[in-house]
């Protein structure tokens, strides 16, 4: 069985130096981060950090398999009547950034990304922490199945454990004598 996806639990930490129209921001900032077109989470409203916004909120959402980058914008509620919120900047954040290679299953890492405005000008760095939790793999032997294996990592469910040989020397056939 294959899955689809996985959980990320990213905090939106804070953001550094904001602005609008080459002004400073002067309240109610938010994120957004998206995974996908359909699937995005929200921060709460900063009222009071102006350009130097702070909301340390952990948003936990699925991340298709498939996901490339994760979205985030920057947005700040518009005053005046004419309403609406007005982006302030986006960031797209590689996901082999924290997936893949060799970053470790589970490993809470704390990154910053540029904001770029509409016309692609640099406006501010936004902070996060970022953890990707892998789905649990099924295992499709029969030992598995039948209840033998090794637990891992104190999971409640079992495994098959292999491994690569280690000699103490080279073998005699080894190109390195």
């Amino acid at each position: 069985m294959e899955t689809k996806s996985r959980t990320l639990e990213i905090t939106v930490l804070s953001a550094e130096d904001l602005r609008t129209h080459n002004k400073p921001v002067k309240k109610n900032t938010f994120a957004v981060v998206w995974t996908d077109t359909y699937n995005y989470k929200t921060t709460k409203i900063d009222a009071e950090g102006g350009n130097f916004p702070s909301w340390n909120d952990e948003l936990v959402m699925d991340m298709p398999m498939h996901t490339r980058f994760v979205t985030l914008q920057v947005k700040c509620k518009a005053s005046g009547a004419g309403g609406g919120d007005k982006t302030v900047g986006i960031a797209r954040i590689p996901v082999t950034d924290f997936v893949g290679g060799f970053y470790p299953e589970n490993r809470l890492q704390f990154l910053s990304y540029r904001l770029r405005d509409s016309k692609g000008l640099k406006n501010g760095i936004v902070n996060v922490s970022v953890r990707v939790k892998e789905p649990l793999q099924a295992c499709s032997s029969q030992a598995a199945a039948s209840g033998l294996g090794i637990p891992i990592d104190g999971r409640k469910d079992s495994g098959i454990v292999t491994g690569i040989p280690v000699w103490n020397g080279y073998p005699s056939t080894s190109l390195f004598r």
